[in-house]
């Protein structure tokens, strides 16, 4: 007896679905390219990028999977623009305060301010992890996911990332 039930095969994405994904996830790839480059533009760029490559490319997406493809394609980029010969890096002076809401006092603007910049200046493996698992809230497998690395070298980034921030909080060095 067959089975009646056709199993579809995996498509590429359509029009509707990247338009889909877009307003699900455009915010989320937005924010990481932001924190990662400290730049709106640049991070706006990458963003707009990250969905041309996905309507040029036409991946087959795995269903739950899409978020993880949007914020590999956006670190990729990231890592690209950062790599490139004309960017220069620029910390201090950066638009990163707007990620704080305006309603916190000096002192815990000053605290999240120290933080941000010890964050951003984490080497890139660290900071990768950072920004998927604090402020994508991803879990450590997902982060693992995205960045193709072990659920173990996840974990160990974390750890060797906090060690760092908390000396640099602490004034036990000047970059983490």
């Amino acid at each position: 007896m067959s089975d009646s039930r056709q199993t579809q095969a995996p498509q590429p994405v359509s029009d509707e679905q990247i338009e889909q994904l877009y307003r699900d996830y455009g915010n989320d790839v937005l924010r990481v390219s932001y924190f990662y480059l400290g730049n709106r533009e640049q991070a706006e760029d990458i963003t707009q990028d990250v969905f041309i490559r996905l309507m040029e490319n036409r991946p087959v997406l795995i269903p739950g999977s899409e978020k993880s493809w949007l914020l590999k394609v956006a670190l990729n980029r990231c890592r690209d623009y950062w790599r490139s010969s004309w960017h220069k890096r620029v910390l201090l002076g950066s638009k990163k305060l707007d990620l704080i809401p305006a309603d916190d006092n000096i002192d815990q603007r000053l605290e999240k301010e120290a933080l941000l910049q010890a964050v951003n200046a984490l080497p890139a493996p660290e900071k990768e992890v950072f920004l998927l698992f604090y402020y994508q809230n991803l879990s450590t497998q997902e982060t693992a996911q995205v960045l193709g690395t072990p659920e173990g070298t996840v974990s160990s980034r974390l750890s060797r990332g906090r060690q760092k921030l908390k000396q640099f909080l602490d004034g036990g060095e000047d970059q983490p």
